[in-house]
């Protein structure tokens, strides 16, 4: 599942429904050359930016929520690290030179796969919030990383599940460390 989620994370919808939608790289438009959701949006339009978000938010769904329905019951590490695969892949595509995105829409379809465990996905949306609406922070990716700070700080305080704390802590690391490089 983890080998599964890395795959998964290593494909860019970004790219494939640019030339699918409008026959060109939405991320060589770009000023960041991201490969997600937003410059979808910005430089493919309303159905490659859809296409792409929903198409994120599964590669990061599909294997968290398989590997759990598949899990024993009761606390597993193994979870930690099917958390983070698809996060990894994102950020570190062997598809396309290692050269991939930034892992937030990803982290968010990750989350989504704990389902009905919304804890984890309350938290990550609820600092996104914070740091959008009440304390607004620029650049951008000061406030990604600010929300990524406090949310790995909401899983240990209010998510019981240690592999879930611990596998966001490591999608937190990656998603961080892509910004700082």
């Amino acid at each position: 599942f983890t080998g599964m989620g890395y795959l998964s994370g290593s494909l860019l919808f970004a790219r494939y429904f640019g030339r699918l939608c409008c026959k060109r790289d939405v991320t060589a438009d770009s000023c960041d050359k991201n490969p997600g959701t937003f410059n979808a949006f910005q430089y493919g339009g309303f159905l490659c930016g859809t296409l792409t978000l929903c198409s994120d938010l599964l590669k990061g769904f599909l294997p968290v929520f398989l590997y759990r329905c598949g899990a024993a019951a009761g606390a597993d590490m193994g979870m930690a690290f099917v958390l983070a695969a698809p996060v990894y892949g994102h950020i570190l595509p062997i598809f396309h030179r290692f050269c991939g995105g930034k892992g937030i829409a990803v982290s968010f379809g990750c989350l989504l796969g704990l389902l009905p465990e919304a804890r984890p996905l309350l938290v990550l949306a609820s600092a996104f919030l914070f740091f959008s609406l009440f304390v607004r922070i620029t650049p951008n990716y000061h406030r990604t990383i600010a929300a990524y700070l406090v949310s790995v700080v909401g899983m240990i305080l209010f998510v019981p599940d240690a592999a879930v704390s611990l596998g966001f802590a490591l999608m937190a690391a990656l998603v961080i460390g892509k910004f700082l490089c």
